[in-house]
């Protein structure tokens, strides 16, 4: 490839960078701006002056510490749990041989192929069987199995040589040992992808609260920034607000582990 071809798609990807940070960049502008100079035309994209007194009245329209802290505690015990879970189920698929392993997979493959809206009635029924409706379990115990979890692992652990295991073995080590003593610690870059992919999936769901919980006290964010824009009519800036709020944790989240996600994307690639 030649300079003035590199160039070009340089440019290319800036362009589309920059269409899509535009979006965020105009949502925390609008947050910061005075209510009478919000949704100007053109837009101004750096306020001047700004404010943060929109941030101040979000708690005087909908409790969003309680919400706030409903939402971190799903995503947080989802994150882990599917995590653990994956972990485990990956490494059953990667390194141990059974009886209808590569049928068991497949099957479990085919899960991801079934719209979320076609399994909720089974998993209502089933939390209501439990007793769970109406509580946060209700949303991170369906969350510990995350299918393309496990997918994502079981390929990315089919890159790890099987000789590092080999050598365990020889001098003694079990399969938990060589587990969470040299896979786990050797998969960072896909850990901290499904961290992020977890997270973010489980602090953005409104399908699930919407379905499984009803008292005030156990909303999380995305029903409460539903609640917020249906009271101020969904122009007041508060509402820029409250979206700005949600969407910092998950983008520093990002940010955070940017690195090794895309070390993961680039490295685990679709290995059998």
């Amino acid at each position: 490839m030649n300079k003035a071809a590199g160039a070009v798609i340089n440019t290319v990807l800036l362009v589309v960078g920059l269409l899509m940070v535009a979006p965020l960049v105009w949502l925390v502008g609008q947050s910061l701006t005075p209510e009478k100079s919000a949704f100007s035309i053109p837009p101004e994209w750096v306020p001047a002056p700004f404010t943060f007194d929109h941030f101040g009245g979000i708690p005087e329209l909908i409790p969003f510490g309680r919400m706030a802290l409903n939402s971190l505690q799903v995503a947080v015990i989802s994150t882990a749990g599917s995590l653990l879970v994956s972990v485990l189920a990956a490494y059953a698929f990667s390194r141990l041989s059974f009886r209808g392993r590569d049928g068991l997979f497949l099957l479990m493959l085919s899960a991801l192929m079934v719209p979320v809206q076609m399994t909720v009635i089974p998993v209502f029924v089933l939390m209501r069987n439990l007793g769970l409706v109406d509580t946060l379990a209700a949303l991170w115990l369906p969350a510990l199995i995350n299918v393309f979890s496990v997918f994502f692992l079981r390929q990315y652990f089919n890159t790890i040589p099987r000789e590092l295991d080999e050598a365990a073995r020889i001098d003694g080590a079990g399969h938990l040992w060589i587990l969470f003593r040299m896979i786990v610690p050797l998969s960072g870059p896909a850990l901290a992808a499904m961290t992020i992919l977890t997270f973010e999936l489980s602090w953005n769901n409104y399908f699930g609260p919407l379905i499984f919980l009803s008292t005030p006290e156990h909303m999380t964010l995305p029903i409460g920034l539903v609640a917020l824009q249906n009271g101020q009519s969904g122009s007041s800036v508060v509402v820029f607000a409250a979206i700005t709020a949600v969407v910092l944790p998950v983008l520093a989240l990002f940010l955070a582990f940017q690195r090794s996600f895309v070390a993961s994307i680039a490295s685990a690639g679709l290995r059998g």
